[in-house]
């Protein structure tokens, strides 16, 4: 962990989520395919994060084959540390619904996952689409996570106008 925080750069997040070496090991637990479309919404996981480490805010994992593959870079603790302090200027601790650690809002999932569909916005490039919202269905989850399509569009049109989610 590093002693200072600083706030994250969206280029230098944006540096480090592409240069991210995701080994044969971040997958152990994360059989779905294809793994492109896998390890494409982590890539857009992570720099989700940085948003909302910027704007100290909680975010919610809207995949729970992403889900699985970001569990599986942490359990890569060396690479994911350098990353970390590469993307974000600090360690990006996970706080597992329920935990009780103090480190999770207090908000719904739903509130959590808006904030998602927000902190995309603010990192998209223009025209990138996002594959978070309905990776599940389309890698076979049998009980997928997401956040529904007409919700998605519901949050982008407000932000649009200038009005909060």
């Amino acid at each position: 962990m590093l002693s200072r925080f600083r706030r994250p750069d969206p280029a230098r997040t944006r540096q480090a989520v592409e240069q991210l070496e995701l080994s044969e090991a971040v997958f152990k637990t994360c059989p779905w395919q294809p793994r492109e479309l896998v390890e494409t919404g982590l890539r857009q996981w992570l720099l989700c994060c940085g948003a909302a480490v910027r704007d100290g805010q909680v975010i919610g994992m809207p995949s729970h084959a992403v889900d699985e593959a970001w569990h599986g870079l942490i359990l890569c603790t060396r690479r994911y540390s350098r990353f970390c302090a590469a993307a974000y200027g600090t360690f990006l601790h996970h706080f597992p619904e329920g935990d009780g650690s103090g480190g999770g809002t207090g908000d719904s999932m739903a509130t959590q996952l808006g904030r998602t569909v927000v902190a995309w916005s603010m990192v998209a490039r223009p025209g990138e689409e996002c594959v978070l919202w309905d990776l599940d269905s389309k890698v076979g989850v049998e009980h997928p996570w997401g956040v529904p399509l007409d919700r998605v569009s519901a949050i982008e049109s407000a932000l649009r106008e200038g009005n909060s989610p």
